[in-house]
């Protein structure tokens, strides 16, 4: 018989504290000095009356103001002798803290083990100090979270009478890694991703406001489809199968079109299992969104006024912290008539210098990608072999935003062939700055058709292509049910965000990216 595992005693468990530096060492001393006078470092709650911003506004043009109750944590921290300034920072801005000895008396004795980063709330007056700044006279104060890791706070100092920080906190994959660090020290870092929120609020009011349910499809699927891409494969226990975390929304979301849902979307997350560079993380946000009886034509005019609000939000929040962006940049194309169109195959045969590159058979369309640098041409499949070409050739010079349309129907397994020439499709992607923003059909509803193009894809998987996807049958048999018209978009968020705001890096779109261990 095996012994049961024994509890840890507590003789057994140590607090880590050898393995700190002097710095950290010294604050875990200080919390124990603050619990030896029957003080609790960690807090249930505090009820405030105020934030900062709004503190600040009470004491109008006075000398004294009202009581407030303020919390936040201490940014800052002066001590002289029996007096104490200090600076807590909340969602709102920051405001000004003095505590004296002869007021607080023994609470001083508390106060002066707080440490910068430390969580607390303050009670007192409002007063105006010499030097004119707003001041809670501090007359009750409460340690809610005793910080026991330096945050990597930095200098600030006021240039032209606005604030300018310089950054202890500089590392761009430190800073990833901990976003809560950089946030808690960086106010432009949260309300950058602010920013994003309300991004996202704006499109949801304009799809709402057009009649669109949202809903929730899938994440794991038995099947993985609507894009060309490769998926993260799990398995789960119980039903002894495979699932695949999705790449896409978009044949969940015309089922329920077909079910009589004519116009749906769904903001998610989609995960493809490629590589991680300054545009690509494998989990990503995605907005999807279908509408019965139009077409891809109507799709782009729609795109142009969705992205349009998205901008105004974008610019509208961070004009408040004034903060640069790329969104004004949409206005005048707006306003002249929306995004410039070009047309996918004469743009390409123009970058490869040839007639018609669609014309070209598989070893002219190798030796074509290997002379612009893509590697591994040998192993490459036609519609990659085209994708590559494209890339380099056309989509990585679009600057300002652009529709690209009509693409080759080996590249759209989705999209319904283009009206006058069935070797291309009723799609169109949105470029800007050298990477797709949007893609969009006029949406395949012939279930025959679709199950040719699905046995394409299917024949290319088992030629090696990991991308291509597999035949559907739950999805064709929806199809036969009759599949009303209908236009489809994808606008990758992360994608749009980063181009609204200037943002250089994916990493720096998204909250918590994808990293390698430390």
């Amino acid at each position: 018989m095996s012994e049961t595992p024994k509890s840890p005693q507590p003789s057994d468990v140590t607090d880590g504290r050898d393995d700190l530096n002097f710095v950290m060492r010294a604050r875990r001393d200080k919390l124990d000095a603050l619990t030896a006078q029957g003080v609790s470092a960690y807090g249930y709650g505090y009820q405030r009356s105020h934030l900062s911003a709004d503190a600040l506004k009470l004491l109008g043009e006075a000398e004294e103001g009202p009581e407030v109750s303020v919390a936040g944590r201490l940014v800052a921290w002066r001590a002289h002798g029996k007096t104490i300034f200090a600076h807590l920072g909340d969602p709102a801005g920051r405001i000004q803290l003095y505590f004296r000895k002869d007021v607080l008396n023994e609470v001083f004795d508390v106060v002066e083990h707080f440490d910068l980063g430390d969580v607390v709330g303050v009670q007192g007056p409002l007063f105006r100090t010499r030097s004119g700044e707003v001041t809670v006279r501090v007359t009750k104060v409460e340690l809610l979270a005793k910080s026991l890791r330096p945050l990597p706070f930095g200098k600030e100092e006021i240039v032209d009478g606005k604030p300018v920080r310089h950054s202890a906190f500089t590392d761009g994959e430190m800073r990833s890694r901990q976003r809560y660090a950089d946030l808690a020290v960086h106010p432009e870092v949260r309300a950058h991703f602010a920013s994003r929120s309300a991004m996202t609020r704006a499109i949801r009011t304009f799809l709402d406001g057009r009649g669109f349910l949202e809903v929730e499809t899938p994440v794991l699927q038995p099947l993985y489809g609507g894009a060309i891409a490769k998926p993260f494969v799990t398995h789960h226990n119980a039903l002894d199968m495979p699932l695949f975390l999705r790449i896409a929304d978009e044949l969940y979301l015309k089922r329920l079109v077909v079910g009589g849902f004519e116009r749906v979307y769904e903001i998610g997350h989609d995960f493809r299992n490629e590589g991680i560079d300054r545009t690509h993380n494998p989990e990503f946000t995605m907005l999807e969104f279908y509408q019965a009886y139009a077409d891809y034509v109507e799709m782009m005019d729609v795109v142009e006024a969705l992205v349009g609000n998205a901008a105004l939000a974008v610019r509208t929040a961070l004009a408040a912290v004034d903060r640069p962006d790329n969104a004004a940049a949409f206005e005048p194309m707006l306003e002249a008539g929306g995004f410039p169109r070009v047309e996918w195959l004469p743009a390409l045969s123009r970058g490869v210098g040839v007639p018609d590159v669609l014309a070209l058979d598989d070893a002219a369309l190798r030796a074509a990608a290997k002379k612009v640098g893509v590697q591994g041409t040998d192993k490459l499949l036609r519609p990659k072999l085209l994708d590559e070409l494209f890339q380099f050739h056309v989509e990585s010079k679009i600057d300002r935003p652009t529709f690209v349309i009509d693409y080759p129907i080996e590249l759209s397994p989705l999209a319904k062939p283009k009206r006058g020439n069935p070797a291309l499709t009723e799609r169109f992607e949105l470029f800007a700055k050298g990477k797709e923003i949007a893609n969009a059909f006029s949406e395949l509803n012939d279930p025959i058709d679709q199950r040719r193009r699905f046995e394409a894809q299917a024949k290319l998987k088992a030629a090696g292509d990991e991308e291509a996807g597999s035949v559907d049958e739950d999805y064709l048999r929806a199809m036969e049910y009759g599949m009303p018209p209908m236009g489809g978009v994808g606008i990758g968020l992360d994608r749009l965000f980063m181009y609204l705001t200037g943002t250089q890096h994916i990493r720096d779109a998204i909250l918590f990216p994808t990293m390698r261990p430390e």
